[in-house]
């Protein structure tokens, strides 16, 4: 009897025929649990002498760190094996997968060539994989295309945050959102494969769950071949269920007994907005704030916009740091006002005032005019800005700053926002005005009126989102000072523990949630000092509401947003702010937070 060829030995034979241009594409390589160990150990100990280099160069300091995190697989389906290459350079981030499930995948090389000028906009996001949830009875093609799933490109991207736990470092996890269907990296992948990217958590699930059944004893030498046509088969069904939701209809939510209409994100799905808006051009007058947010989230929902600044300017010159492109995305205020259907007035409040007589007149019948602040026509008497009466008026306001709703559309969350009709020609403006809430980013949509989102807005700014809070900041941080109490001391009881410890778990659960999880002591005192506080801010509050009501806080700030030295003005109460104690020690309170040394 011949001697039986050692496994070893037969799996090496079986991975240099696969390597071969003659083998056949059907020849199998049937790796069990031990051999796809073997495969996958040969590989790497092919670069191991350099793992000690690659850890320094790329600041990977620990030793549990893995070699995935300093290589990728690139698997060629039509030479049927691995190779390993090295990743794009990029130091701030560890090293990605790179690639497609299923059809040929690039090399760098490639990448890079074709996206060109997009490479130093475009940075790599893997959903990482974790290697424990592989069943193992997959082999070594099917576990390739499980660690591989999802690539995601995104202009942006939000920095990972390194979390030190003993020896070993872990990756926070991010949800990311569908990469729209227009962006430039599709025109790169759509000869290789007719998989949606996809970079959303359910996607991912939906992956596996497919997957998971060739993990079966019936089916457990499936080659890669087999997995990549059931990643084929899976993939769509996994990007309808995640990106294009199936409408649901609009929710009506009981509010601590008053009934509310609340409008989702899935009402909208992306071809639906696409297909709504396919005859307009959405023409974004100012870019602050807002503009910059809300243009780039329309932008990469695919949607026709155009940016509309003062040539030159600060603002045009950001709005090309982002990708805008004078002539083609990026015109002055007139033109794009011209060209535009539905005209974005995102200036701030005291601008929009200044420019309205030279923008009304070019707000012709048909146009639609969108605000996300209806600071301007409500107070039409101290503004002057009264809209012209054949054309649709429509609110979008978003609950936080530009910057937040661009990062929650990043993550695929979508902030919360108002939405409000003040005038409706077409008998259409709702529907627009939700349209547009959900292709800026927002995830939920509370009606309202013009008039009350003005007096909200101004009220909680004023009051517990920002003036309230810092006045009560600074008031308690003086008053433990000037009872002997150090700096530090000062502001980690004022404003770390509150921000980095309480105030999530409020935003989370709730407020009995915080009292529930806080000492006895701390709960009987919270509760006992909150009525007291309340009845002595109550009548401060009021009167901050009267005065936004009649126009006072209005024109306070109209007068001041308005004067020639606004900005050194400004800049001036900033330097006092930062100059004031509590702050500086703040800075150097955060200084010592893990994720800033």
């Amino acid at each position: 009897m011949a001697p039986t060829t050692p496994k070893k030995n037969r799996y090496r034979e079986q991975a240099e025929k696969l390597n071969s241009k003659a083998a056949p594409r059907t020849l199998q390589y049937h790796a069990n649990k031990a051999g796809a160990k073997r495969f996958k150990k040969r590989y790497q100990t092919k670069i191991s002498s350099k793992n000690q280099k690659l850890r320094k160069e790329y600041g990977l300091l620990h030793e549990r760190d893995t070699i995935s995190e300093l290589w990728q697989y690139i698997w060629f389906t039509d030479k049927a094996h691995f190779q390993l290459i090295k990743l794009a350079e990029v130091p701030e981030y560890e090293l990605r997968y790179l690639g497609l499930a299923g059809g040929r995948w690039l090399t760098v090389a490639e990448f890079k060539a074709a996206i060109q000028a997009e490479w130093d906009k475009i940075q790599l996001v893997e959903i990482r994989h974790r290697i424990a949830e592989m069943p193992d009875r997959l082999d070594i093609g099917d576990q390739a295309v499980l660690g591989i799933e999802v690539l995601t490109m995104l202009r942006e991207p939000e920095v990972l945050q390194k979390k030190s736990s003993g020896l070993s470092q872990t990756w926070s996890r991010v949800h990311m959102r569908p990469i729209p269907i227009t962006h430039p990296i599709f025109s790169i992948f759509t000869h290789t494969t007719k998989i949606p990217i996809m970079a959303s958590r359910n996607a991912s699930r939906a992956l596996r769950s497919s997957l998971a059944q060739l993990a079966k004893p019936a089916v457990q030498r499936r080659t890669f071949v087999a997995a990549a046509n059931a990643v084929r088969s899976a993939a769509p069904k996994a990007a309808v269920s995640t990106s294009f939701q199936q409408t649901r209809g609009v929710k009506t939510i009981d509010f601590a007994g008053t009934t509310e209409k609340v409008y989702e994100r899935e009402d909208w799905p992306r071809e639906k907005l696409l297909n709504y808006f396919k005859n307009d051009t959405l023409a974004l007058i100012g870019y602050g704030s807002q503009g910059h947010g809300q243009g780039l989230n329309l932008r990469d929902n695919g949607l026709n916009v155009i940016i509309g600044v003062r040539k030159d300017g600060q603002s045009w010159k950001e709005a090309i740091q982002d990708g805008w492109v004078p002539g083609t995305n990026l015109f002055e205020m007139d033109e794009a006002i011209t060209r535009g259907t539905i005209i974005m007035n995102l200036l701030s409040d005291a601008a929009q005032s200044e420019t309205w007589a030279h923008i009304k007149p070019q707000l012709t019948k048909g146009k639609t005019l969108y605000f996300s602040h209806g600071f301007s026509p409500v107070f039409k008497d101290r503004t002057g800005v009264e809209v012209p009466k054949d054309i649709d008026v429509i609110l979008v306001a978003p609950k936080g700053s530009g910057r937040t709703v661009r990062s929650l559309f990043r993550e695929g969350r979508g902030i919360n926002s108002s939405v409000a009709v003040f005038q409706d020609v077409t008998g259409k403006a709702l529907e627009k005005a939700i349209a547009m809430g959900v292709a800026v980013g927002s995830g939920y949509l509370y009606e309202t009126t013009f008039e009350k989102e003005v007096y909200s807005d101004l009220y909680g700014e004023r009051g517990c989102l920002m003036g309230g809070i810092h006045g009560m900041f600074l008031a308690q941080y003086e008053v433990l000072r000037e009872r002997g109490h150090s700096p530090s001391e000062a502001f980690n009881e004022t404003v770390e523990e509150a921000t980095q410890s309480l105030y999530p778990l409020i935003g989370g659960n709730g407020m009995d949630y915080m009292y529930a999880a806080c000492s006895t002591t701390a709960r009987r005192g919270a509760i006992d000092w909150s009525k007291k506080f309340k009845d002595t801010l109550k009548p401060v509050f009021n009167e901050l509401y009267d005065r936004v009501a009649d126009g006072s806080e209005t024109q306070r700030s109209l007068d001041y947003n308005s004067r020639s030295d606004y900005r050194d003005a400004y800049e001036k109460e900033m330097e006092e702010i930062r100059g004031l104690e509590i702050w500086r020690a703040g800075k150097a309170v955060r200084s010592l937070r893990p994720e800033n040394n």
